[in-house]
């Protein structure tokens, strides 16, 4: 080879190296959809809370901490009940659905066991940080339900009853065979929203915390994966509703364990359906 034929080959270097597609774009992220979920079986959910209770044991001050936060909002709720009794059926599914947001520290926790690290409630607290305008927008989604249904209870206690019934004589009211129709209409109304809710929140909050996806993309992968597995999920939002109601008997201190537990469970939940990034 010539010196000038060395100096030609020096001064294209472009022409040994790879070309970029034609497009200029970079390859796409896989859909949301694409994202493979776990089937699921009747045993899973139980198994979720044998894992809730032995990471509840592994770090029962963290926990401790959460269920603390849970026994207070199980007596704001009752003072709610006391002042507006048309509302306490959906602000009780607030309770229970509006959970998980609470249960992000639970969360983190549960993945610093996970991979081996030490769980820490300073860590928990600031647990939200990284994803706080994502979670942001999700929460103001799950308002809008809620109010909604807030609404939708009221509408319903207007139509039916004169006056509202005071809190000594709602339940006498309410199991009255004449409103047999209030009672159907009122749970109607509440299961179609209490749906609404649980399907996208399912695993919805995990997911942001674990993969920092975006709240329409988690709450699609929650959709799916509630659609996928009906009866299991099905199976676990009554495990988790059975669960608070009991806890909230002998004055919400049940939720002291019972919140916590069910926060890492979810974890485990989010786990079992969602493979690891």
């Amino acid at each position: 080879m010539s010196p000038a034929q060395a100096d030609d080959t020096h001064a294209h270097p472009k022409e040994d190296t790879p070309q970029t597609p034609a497009n200029g774009n970079a390859p796409e992220e896989a859909s949301v959809f694409s994202l493979k979920l776990a089937d699921l079986t009747a045993a899973d959910p139980f198994r979720w809370l044998a894992l809730g209770w032995k990471d509840f044991t592994a770090c029962p001050k963290v926990g401790l901490f959460y269920g603390a936060c849970f026994f207070v909002m199980g007596h704001a709720l009752w003072y709610v009940f006391q002042a507006a009794p048309a509302y306490v059926l959906a602000l009780s599914a607030g309770f229970l659905l509006m959970g998980p947001f609470l249960c992000l520290g639970i969360y983190d926790a549960s993945r610093a066991i996970e991979d081996g690290r030490r769980p820490s409630l300073r860590a928990s607290l600031a647990s939200w940080r990284p994803t706080k305008g994502t979670m942001a927008i999700f929460a103001g989604v799950l308002l809008i339900l809620e109010m909604l249904w807030g609404r939708a209870s009221l509408v319903v206690f207007a139509v039916t009853f004169n006056t509202m019934p005071s809190t000594e004589n709602l339940l006498a009211e309410l199991v009255r065979i004449e409103n047999i129709e209030f009672l159907i209409t009122y749970t109607v109304v509440g299961a179609i929203f209490a749906g609404l809710i649980f399907v996208t929140s399912a695993i919805s909050i995990p997911m942001i915390l674990d993969r920092q996806t975006d709240a329409i993309s988690s709450g699609l992968t929650s959709i799916r994966a509630c659609l996928q597995n009906p009866g299991v999920m099905l199976l676990w939002g009554a495990l988790i509703t059975i669960t608070v109601v009991l806890a909230m008997l002998p004055w919400f201190l049940g939720l002291l364990l019972a919140g916590p537990v069910l926060g890492h469970a979810t974890w485990h939940a989010y786990r079992g359906i969602v493979p690891k990034p």
